[in-house]
């Protein structure tokens, strides 16, 4: 895996080198329809899915989630998907569902097969200490979902 080294010698990842970030870059940027993020790097973004601990600690949890942060947490999971589909071949769906607390769920399935179940709390300081990180929870899930699929075919292909 290739990286760059910033001031600060820090090996960061770029979006290139990483299949899940790139599959992400795309969901977002279907939902660009005025063509902002037409002229934007690939890193720029995704950039607002990386929020440091003590960043994501100062959002306030009260109030209704703001329209695009849920966009970003259905884009995230769209991404895992759509790289499952991708690997498998299995047309997969996706849900999510929060409630106005920032509690709920997000579903990815395909065929009668739930390939990916995840609980969503706090979901006001949904994002990632690093890119690293990012992409490190998302190929897991994607990776998960896969072994899932070739496990059970059967149900999978219904």
């Amino acid at each position: 895996m290739a990286t760059t080294t910033t001031n600060s010698e820090q090996p960061t990842l770029l979006v290139a080198d990483s299949p899940f970030l790139k599959a992400l870059v795309q969901q977002l940027r279907s939902y660009d329809s005025f063509g902002v993020y037409r002229t934007w790097t690939d890193e720029l973004v995704i950039a607002p899915y990386v929020i440091p601990k003590k960043k994501r600690r100062e959002i306030s949890l009260e109030g209704e989630i703001d329209p695009t942060t849920q966009l970003r947490i259905i884009c995230y999971f769209r991404a895992i998907a759509a790289l499952i589909e991708q690997e498998t071949g299995l047309l997969c769906q996706v849900v999510v569902d929060l409630n106005h607390e920032g509690f709920g769920w997000a579903l990815v399935w395909g065929g009668k097969l739930m390939v990916v179940s995840r609980s969503l709390r706090d979901a006001h300081r949904f994002g990632f200490d690093t890119l690293e990180k990012l992409n490190d929870q998302g190929t897991k899930l994607v990776n998960s979902a896969i072994e899932l699929v070739q496990r059970f075919p059967e149900v999978s292909k219904l």
